[in-house]
């Protein structure tokens, strides 16, 4: 008969001892806050986290940061170059600019009168002249700048930034979209938001900060213990199921997706709760403001810091439409008439909430780890359509950066002397997301997920770092 050996105890631990740290960075690996960056070059992450004020419904490249003073020379003439198909194909003649522009800070970056306040951070930001879209109508244009396709079911850029990086908060999702005062969605809807084939814990939760509860459904129904352990029964059942499939991510992901909920019901409240906050940080980003849109987008803005502090990765702010006079509702920069009016409301919106976010996290030593994007799906005409609106122009349109290792005080690439076509450094999404990538560590061929028999990735089968913005 044959003699089987049995370990003693001490024999056990002696023998399995070196196991146990290897067990514990198992647990802390599983979560990709603390494992690699993917990716098949090695890259230096500048930063930790990205806001990304979206600018919905087509913000002027000509009335904000790109100067054309021959718009003034040529006012109300014809348009001496060719000019392409619009949206409404209602065109009219050259429009000048109604705002003035000058040059701020040292570097002289020039920047519309309609930003009085961010003119004054005007050496943090890097401003991109030469962004183009394939796309000219709004939920297309959404979908494209969002996911890189202009249609629905591919993952938003923060479901690939949650996806790729992981939470530093296990209490908070990866991706979080704010909204405040009556904020909507942009036309396209909550897929702009979605992990498409990514796992379900990477879509965006909106928070609604102003709102009580700030989260649909994140408000305790019961008990917690009761509830814990009612969350835990469904959990077995899961786990259950998911052993008898063989196992789905799909499943799982829901599983987390609930735990990460009931973790929300005390982390919500507490980041939504400004008790911390000084009056002269509020202030400072028009919280005080008698204007319910300066106010609601300054929220936004220091909810965003605080997410930051929070550890969560992509955070998205939605502009406010109430009350506003014009615009096209989901997309409140969408003047086709009376641009001057518009426009001007918009920019007051945002102003200060953004200048005051900037110089906050300078303040706190976060605006190095945090990279800022300001942008929206196009740009609009040079020349007029009616007597005082902009119709929409995808040629050529003007976005900026700002922190997270983005070259301050930087106006890269340009547009013909009307501001109509990109004339020199021309980029699309693919290259901002892939330079979005790059400052967070990842390199962006290498983020890829397998769907449908292929590797799909944020940038399709394009982008290029732009390195003329990097620091």
């Amino acid at each position: 008969m044959r003699k089987i050996n049995m370990l003693t105890r001490r024999e056990m631990l002696t023998r399995c001892s070196t196991g146990f740290g290897m067990l514990a960075l198992q647990g802390l690996m599983s979560n990709r806050a603390f494992a690699e960056a993917p990716g098949g070059r090695e890259l230096k992450a500048k930063a930790k986290h990205v806001i990304l004020c979206y600018m919905s419904g087509g913000v002027s490249q000509v009335d904000s940061f790109d100067p054309k003073p021959k718009l003034r020379e040529l006012h109300g003439k014809p348009m001496p170059v060719k000019v392409e198909r619009t949206q409404f194909n209602r065109n009219g003649n050259v429009m000048a600019s109604p705002f003035e522009f000058k040059k701020h800070g040292q570097s002289g970056l020039e920047v519309s009168s309609m930003f009085p306040q961010l003119s004054t951070v005007a050496d943090e930001l890097a401003v991109i002249r030469s962004m183009t879209s394939k796309v000219n109508e709004h939920a297309q244009g959404n979908y494209a700048f969002h996911t890189g396709f202009p249609f629905m079911g591919h993952p938003s850029a923060g479901a690939w930034v949650s996806y790729g990086l992981g939470t530093e908060n296990q209490n908070m999702p990866g991706f979080v979209v704010l909204q405040s005062g009556g904020a909507s969605i942009p036309h396209g809807g909550v897929g702009l938001f979605s992990n498409g084939y990514l796992p379900a814990e990477n879509q965006g939760s909106i928070i609604v900060g102003d709102r009580t509860p700030a989260v649909r459904n994140i408000r305790p129904g019961q008990a917690r213990q009761s509830q814990r352990a009612r969350l835990d029964f469904v959990k077995g059942l899961d786990q259950k199921f998911i052993q008898n499939i063989g196992g789905n991510n799909n499943v799982e992901a829901a599983v987390r997706n609930y735990e990460t909920a009931f973790r929300m019901q005390s982390a919500v409240p507490e980041l939504c709760g400004l008790e911390g906050e000084t009056e002269a940080t509020k202030k400072m980003y028009g919280m005080d403001s008698s204007d319910r849109q300066v106010a609601g987008y300054g929220l936004q803005c220091l909810l965003a810091r605080r997410l930051v502090e929070r550890g969560v990765r992509f955070i998205e702010l939605s502009c406010l439409n109430e009350g506003i006079g014009a615009g096209n509702g989901p997309n409140p920069w969408d003047q086709h008439g009376d641009l001057e009016r518009g426009h001007r409301a918009m920019a007051h919106q945002v102003d200060q909430p953004i200048a005051g976010l900037i110089k906050d996290l300078k303040t706190r030593g976060l605006l190095d780890e945090t990279l800022i994007i300001w942008a929206g799906e196009f740009g609009r005409t040079p020349f007029s359509q009616g007597s005082n609106g902009r119709d929409h122009n995808p040629y050529g349109y003007s976005v900026w950066m700002a922190g997270g290792g983005t070259k301050g005080g930087t106006a890269y690439g340009a547009t013909d002397e009307f501001g109509y076509h990109v004339s020199e450094d021309k980029c699309d999404i693919y290259d901002l997301w892939a330079t979005v990538l790059h400052l967070m560590g990842v390199d962006h061929e290498a983020l890829t997920y397998r769907y449908g028999g292929r590797d799909l990735r944020l940038t399709d089968v394009h982008g290029r770092v732009i390195n003329g913005i990097i620091a």
